[in-house]
C-alpha cells in the first residue's frame, strides 16, 4: 500500500505549488518525496525495535516531534505536519476526510549542500566546523535538562546500549582476529564504564543530560544561504536523544575521523570547549567516540544481505574493520604533555595554539575566553591594567587556566595554554601543574617584527570578532613590563617566529618526535 501511496504522491496536480520534478529519496524508515522547492517526508510503518511507526497514530506523533525537535537548530526549514486524505491510489494532501498518512513538509535544498557532500568534493573548511561547534555549543547550553529522576543518563543506562552493540555484533564475525578484537574492545569499554561510572553520576547530578540532537554527523548538516543548518536530529527515540552532551560531541568528531578528517576533529572539540567551558566531561569523549563508531560498524554488518555474495560480504567486513578499528583507536594510551606560549599580544600566539590542536591532539585554553567567562566584557572606562586586567583579575584567570589544565592533562589529553605569560610567576605556576600531572612541559617563545604585529593587530579590531581587547598601547604596556625567560627556562622553551610557518613546522616535527604517540 504504502508504495502505492509514493508513486501516486507523485503528481503535479496534488500540490499548491509549482512542481519542478520529482525525485524520491528513501531510507530505512522513510520516504522524502522532492519536489523542487518543498520536500515532503513520510514515515514507513515499520518496527525495528528502537522504533515503532507501525500504528498510523504514531506516525503523526512522530512527525509533529520531528517538527518540533528540529526547528531547535533550525529557522524556515521545518514547515509543517499535513495530513493525506482520499485512497492511497487517489491521495488528497491536506484535505478532510480520513486521514490515511502524515506528511512533513520541509524546504528543500540541494543535496549539494550537505557538509557531507562538500566534503566529498573538497570543499568543506575549518570555517564551516567552525559554524558547527558554535551553533551546537548554544544549542546544548540552552538545551532542556533530562529530570534527575529519569532513567536515562544514569550510568546502567548509559552502558546498555554499550553493551548490546557488542552481543549484536559478534553473530556475525567469524574471523578470529575479528573476534579478539571485539573481545578486547569490550573489555577496555568495560574497564573503562568502571573507570568514568563516578563521573557519569556526577553528570548526572549536575545537569548534563539533556534533550540532545542524536545524529549528529556531516550527512546531517547543510548549507542554506551561505550559513551552516544542522537538522534531522532523533525523534522516534528518547533514550538516543537523551544523552549527556558529549554523546553529541562524540558523534561528528568521530564521524570527520572517519572522513580522514582528524584535524578538523580536534578543532571542533576545542573551539566547542572555548564556548561552554566543559571541561570536567572531556573524559568522557573517547568513550563516546568508541560508542559511535561501534555503532557504525554494527549499522555496516545489519544493512549486508541474508543472500550476500562473497563480494559483498568482503565489502561489507571491510567497512566493518575500519570502523572497528577506529574505535579501537580510541582506547590507546595517549601521549600528553603541557606547552604555554609566551609573547605579547597579537604576536600570533592562538593561531600557534590552533596549530597544536589540530596537529597534535591538544586542547587550548585562551585567557582571553576563560577571562571574559570569569569576569564579562571589558568596560570601555577602565585603561590598560584595570577592570577586567587588573592585577587580582589576571592572578585568577591564570589559577582558572591552571585546574583546567589539570582537569584535562588528567582527562588524557594535551593542553596549550595560549597566554602572554609574561611574569615569571605565571610561567612556574604552569611548571607545577605539568610536574604534578607528571607531564613533559615545554614553552613556546613567540615572536615577530614589530610591523608584523601591529598588522595583525589592525586586522583583528577591524574584523571585531576576536576576544581580545589588546590594542598597540596594551602591546607597548606589556613589552615594557614582561619578565624575560630565565636561563632554566630557556632550557625548556622552543623559540618560533610567527610569520614563518616553517618555524612552526619544526616546532610540531619537534614535539612528534619527542613524544611519538601523538
Amino acid at each position: 500500500m504504502s508504495q502505492n501511496l509514493i508513486a501516486a504522491l507523485q503528481n503535479p496536480s496534488l500540490y499548491p505549488h509549482e512542481v519542478d520534478g520529482f525525485q524520491v529519496i528513501e531510507t530505512h524508515i522513510s520516504w522524502v518525496i522532492l519536489t523542487g522547492q518543498y520536500a515532503y517526508k513520510l514515515k514507513k510503518p515499520v518496527n525495528f525495535g528502537f522504533l515503532d511507526f507501525t500504528d498510523l497514530n504514531q506516525r503523526q506523533y512522530f512527525c509533529n516531534e520531528e517538527l518540533r525537535l528540529n526547528k531547535r537548530l533550525t529557522e524556515g526549514l521545518y514547515l509543517d505536519v499535513l495530513p493525506i486524505t482520499g485512497t492511497p491510489d487517489a491521495p488528497v494532501i491536506g484535505g478532510n476526510g480520513v486521514v490515511i498518512e502524515y506528511a512533513l513538509k520541509m524546504l528543500q535544498f540541494p543535496q549539494s549542500q550537505l557538509l557531507s557532500t562538500l566534503q566529498a568534493n573538497g570543499e568543506l573548511t575549518a570555517a564551516h566546523i567552525d559554524e558547527m561547534a558554535q551553533q551546537i555549543a548554544h544549542f546544548h547550553i540552552q538545551a532542556p535538562h533530562v529530570p534527575l529522576e529519569h532513567y536515562q543518563g544514569t550510568p546502567v543506562a548509559v552502558m546498555e546500549p554499550v553493551r548490546q552493540n557488542f552481543d549484536q555484533i559478534r553473530p556475525f564475525l567469524t574471523d578470529k582476529a575479528d573476534l579478539q578484537q571485539l573481545d578486547a574492545l569490550q573489555a577496555w569499554a568495560e574497564s573503562s564504564f568502571i573507570r568514568l561510572e563516578p563521573l557519569l553520576k556526577q553528570r548526572k547530578a549536575e545537569g548534563f543530560i539533556r534533550e540532545c540532537h542524536g545524529d549528529i554527523h556531516l550527512g546531517n548538516a547543510t548549507l542554506i544561504d551561505g550559513k551552516v543548518v544542522i537538522f534531522d536530529c532523533i525523534e522516534f527515540n528518547e533514550p538516543f536523544r537523551f544523552t549527556d552532551v558529549y554523546g553529541d560531541v562524540g558523534f561528528l568528531a568521530m564521524d570527520l575521523e572517519d572522513r580522514g578528517l582528524k584535524c578538523l576533529a580536534r578543532r571542533f572539540v576545542s573551539q566547542y570547549l572555548e564556548l561552554t567551558g566543559d571541561y570536567q566531561g572531556l573524559e568522557l569523549l573517547n568513550f563516546y567516540k568508541a560508542y559511535r563508531a561501534l555503532v557504525r560498524a554494527k549499522v555496516s554488518l545489519f544493512s549486508m544481505p541474508a543472500d550476500a555474495t562473497g563480494v559483498q560480504r568482503a565489502a561489507t567486513l571491510r567497512q566493518y574493520r575500519n570502523y572497528a578499528n577506529l574505535a579501537e583507536s580510541y582506547s590507546t594510551i595517549p601521549s600528553r604533555f603541557l606547552a604555554i606560549t609566551h609573547g605579547v599580544s597579537a604576536v600570533g600566539k592562538s593561531s600557534v595554539a590552533m596549530r597544536l590542536v589540530e596537529a597534535l591532539g591538544a586542547i587550548r585554553l585562551r585567557s582571553d575566553v576563560i577571562r571574559k567567562q570569569l569576569f564579562g566584557e571589558q568596560q570601555p572606562e577602565n585603561a590598560v591594567g584595570e577592570g577586567i586586567y587588573s592585577t587580582d583579575a589576571s592572578e585568577t584567570t591564570y589559577k582558572k587556566m591552571h585546574e583546567l589544565a589539570a582537569t584535562v592533562l588528567r582527562a588524557g589529553f594535551p593542553v596549550i595554554i595560549d597566554a602572554t605569560y609574561l611574569k615569571r610567576e605565571q610561567r612556574d605556576a604552569a611548571a607545577s601543574v605539568a610536574e604534578s600531572t607528571g607531564v613533559p612541559y615545554l614553552i613556546i617563545d613567540c615572536d615577530a617584527p614589530d610591523a608584523v604585529i601591529e598588522g595583525w593587530l589592525a586586522h583583528r579590531q577591524a574584523q571585531g570578532t576576536d576576544p581580545s581587547d589588546a590594542t598597540l598601547d596594551v602591546v607597548h604596556a606589556q613589552r615594557a613590563s614582561r619578565e624575560p625567560l630565565g636561563a632554566d627556562e630557556v632550557q625548556r622553551s622552543k623559540r618560533i617566529e610567527t610569520n614563518n610557518s616553517k618555524s612552526l613546522d619544526t616546532l610540531i616535527e619537534d614535539i612528534r618526535q619527542r613524544l611519538p604517540g601523538l
